[in-house]
């Protein structure tokens, strides 16, 4: 008896203890760390699988950015005769294709985090932020593969074309993808959160992102609108970024620190509300999906 006695006043220590959030904002960078490898597992899910029984594998990071390339300079440049600001076509889309499909999927991949991995979540627990986060890495190295075509391209012309010229903004690069990764995140776990309760809002998702690319200067520079029509555009806070990368390359493109500023302020409020919101529905989103 004395034995257990004292088994039951010896002190417990446990690997792992779990306890409920004390307050919305709240982001335990510790525990994030602690799980990357768990993060890393999903990326490399996220990578493997999708092209692991494709014929083509990894060669279609490149096929779909040279497809729509194409498609842009037929449609939109010898038939539309859009504008390019004096850039060659080719650069000027493949530019904007592809920080705007690293936001588009970003926002895309994270738009739909609570729903698809619902059984997941309500087996076993870790931070519900990694599989979000590790949408965002696992495009982020889809878009630094896809890179390399747009600096093959960007060398090529850089030799042959004098008005294509970088800018002292080149240094800004890694922020602009920083920005783009922010907003895109921001985005997508403040719609998964909303579609947890409100499924139909999935359906927009799709036809959203569509009328948003048309309403950024991915096919078009900023600089062929009208005054009033271009202060409409830069309240667009992913304009200015993809703005901000044309210039920073191409020597073409709205650049000003403001409106850097103004991207900058707006990517941490939407990521500030976003988290408040994604920490709120994970706590019972499972009595709802």
């Amino acid at each position: 008896m004395q034995t257990l006695h004292n088994m039951m006043q010896q002190q417990e220590y446990w690997d792992i203890i779990i306890r409920p959030k004390r307050h919305l904002f709240d982001i335990d960078l510790k525990e994030l760390w602690e799980h990357r490898d768990l993060l890393m597992m999903f990326v490399k899910r996220d990578i493997v699988t999708v092209y692991k029984q494709t014929i083509l594998g990894p060669i279609w990071f490149f096929i779909q950015p040279i497809m729509t390339t194409i498609i842009y300079v037929v449609v939109f440049g010898n038939i539309a005769k859009i504008s390019t600001d004096g850039i060659p076509q080719q650069l000027f889309y493949l530019a904007g294709i592809l920080m705007w499909n690293y936001f588009a999927e970003c926002f895309s991949q994270t738009a739909d985090t609570f729903v698809q991995n619902a059984n997941l979540f309500g087996k076993v627990y870790f931070p519900r932020l990694i599989v979000p986060l590790s949408k965002v890495v696992s495009g982020l190295i889809k878009f630094g593969i896809q890179l390399l075509l747009f600096f093959s391209v960007y060398a090529y012309i850089l030799v042959n074309n004098p008005h294509v010229r970088p800018t002292r903004w080149l240094l800004l690069f890694p922020y602009f993808v920083l920005l783009m990764a922010g907003m895109g995140l921001a985005f997508g776990i403040i719609f998964t959160s909303l579609t947890t309760k409100y499924r139909d809002l999935k359906f927009l998702l799709s036809f959203g992102v569509q009328l948003l690319m048309y309403a950024s200067p991915v096919i078009y520079p900023v600089s062929t609108l009208s005054e009033r029509a271009r202060r409409i555009m830069l309240l667009n806070p992913i304009a200015y970024v993809l703005e901000g990368f044309k210039y920073a390359f191409l020597g073409a493109g709205v650049h000003t620190g403001k409106g850097l500023a103004y991207v900058t302020i707006f990517t941490v409020v939407m990521l500030a509300l976003g988290i408040v919101i994604f920490n709120k529905t994970e706590q019972n989103f499972m009595d709802t999906v």
